[in-house]
């Protein structure tokens, strides 16, 4: 009778299978993701749906996140409803947490406390910091269909599987730039110039206008100044790596000495506004979609975020950030996978928490996430085309050069943290009248100095 019983499950899991793969879903929005038509990825995929389904996995996982689009559509689309159709004995709680920042205190505490979650996320620079907290998963089948995941292996284990391949964009009103007579900027001192001309123009009228738009309050909004543009200096997507083999990575000459006197007189310039510190991200993407900000520097991610603040992009562009010095520089674009869905090894489920991630990167929820969010996908057995607006800046910049961005490793982390180095907070300082640069570049050096001594790094 049992062996009749698992003959009845296997058939019907077969059955399942195939009118899966033989149905066809229909998707109105602009955006659709288009599944490879690789048959050996397919047959990869059927094979490992089919084993899911014969394992009888019991679990209650818990799942943090910290972005908000995500969460939303996690709510509005049943997630934990949809997840259990094939794995009814496994319960999902979601944990979110309010930001980025908060998530990773709180992580950090919890992994003191042998308490992080099933399920987590990281960025390049956060693998390492919790790198003995998660599990390998070069295995999965996730894994092998995802672009970016193996190019951020530590020590050959793959330690979390980005979700989309991440874009940095400056957004800009395409009116805004006509009114005042400016064009988009294709170099460094032709964003300056702009930007003083935009802030000179609308601020007579409008005394709250910020030609850049940055909610410094948060300090984490000037991560596309302070942590990409001493990568897109030289086009080294390892430059924090490159600098824990320098004792004063800090001197004059460095891609992060150049890097930050651009940003320390773009930001003293006034283009930031009257009082950049007194915003908040939230604040300052509110700003600029109600057009109180001709620019502002987001993430592919942040295309969701003006769109709900707002009825009308019609005139709402992108550009990619122009840190090169002429028009013969090479124009380095930064790129790097986002929110890398990791199991920890704090996990009493790891087989069902890693029966989730391979959910969550399959047919069954992956293609319509990505039809929701903006973000570029990671999955080569899932493609989709940039929106519009983003595939703007494509192409303005057909001569583009990728820089992939890695966010530094063991070396720069203890650095970092022997040193308390946060190049956010750092461009926050910079808004401050009389805040000093270069001494500032002094103490850094001196400490960088003692903390590879003392870390014994070479």
């Amino acid at each position: 009778m049992k062996k009749q019983k698992l003959m009845a499950t296997i058939l019907t899991c077969i059955l399942l299978a195939t009118s899966i793969v033989g149905c066809s879903k229909t998707n109105n929005k602009k955006e659709e993701v288009t599944p490879s038509t690789s048959e050996t990825t397919d047959t990869t995929n059927t094979e490992e749906e089919e084993k899911g389904q014969e394992k009888d996995l019991s679990a209650s996982l818990t799942f943090a996140i910290w972005d908000n689009n995500l969460n939303d559509f996690i709510e509005q689309n049943d997630m934990v409803g949809k997840f259990q159709e094939k794995y009814p004995n496994i319960d999902i709680e979601v944990e979110k947490v309010k930001d980025d920042s908060e998530y990773w205190n709180t992580m950090k505490i919890r992994a003191s406390a042998n308490q992080l979650p099933d399920v987590m996320f990281n960025k390049p620079f956060t693998l390492s910091r919790f790198k003995d907290y998660l599990i390998d998963l070069k295995d999965t089948v996730a894994c092998s269909n995802n672009e970016l995941a193996s190019g951020y292996a530590i020590d050959g284990k793959v330690l979390g599987i980005p979700m989309t391949s991440g874009y940095e964009y400056v957004y800009y009103w395409k009116d805004l730039f006509a009114e005042a007579g400016v064009e988009v900027p294709t170099t460094w001192s032709e964003l300056e110039e702009v930007s003083k001309t935009l802030q000179a123009y609308y601020e007579k009228d409008n005394k709250d206008f910020m030609a850049i738009a940055c909610g410094l309050k948060d300090s984490w909004p000037d991560y596309p100044y302070m942590e990409f543009m001493p990568a897109l200096e030289s086009g080294n997507g390892q430059n924090w790596n490159t600098m824990t083999t320098q004792d004063a990575p800090f001197s004059e000459g460095t891609d992060i000495y150049k890097a930050y006197n651009k940003v320390h007189s773009l930001f003293t310039s006034g283009v930031l506004g009257k009082d950049p510190l007194g915003l908040g991200n939230d604040q300052a993407t509110t700003l600029f979609a109600t057009k109180g900000a001709a620019m502002i520097a987001l993430g592919d991610w942040g295309l969701q975020n003006i769109k709900s603040a707002t009825e009308d992009v019609s005139q709402l562009g992108t550009f990619y950030l122009p840190t090169r010095n002429t028009e013969s520089d090479p124009y380095n674009v930064i790129v790097q996978g986002d929110s890398f869905m990791g199991v920890t090894t704090h996990s009493k489920n790891q087989e069902a928490a890693t029966a989730f991630v391979e959910w969550f990167y399959s047919e069954a929820w992956y293609p319509d996430f990505l039809n929701y969010v903006s973000s570029a996908s990671a999955m080569k057995n899932f493609t989709k085309d940039k929106d519009p607006v983003l595939a703007e800046s494509d192409t303005l910049c057909p001569d583009k050069v990728l820089v992939m961005y890695d966010g530094g490793g063991d070396d720069f982390a203890s650095i970092q943290n022997e040193t308390t180095f946060d190049y956010k907070m750092l461009g926050a300082q910079m808004s401050i009248s009389d805040f000093d640069l270069n001494k500032e570049f002094e103490k850094l050096n001196a400490a960088w100095k003692d903390a590879r001594a003392n870390l014994g790094i070479k």
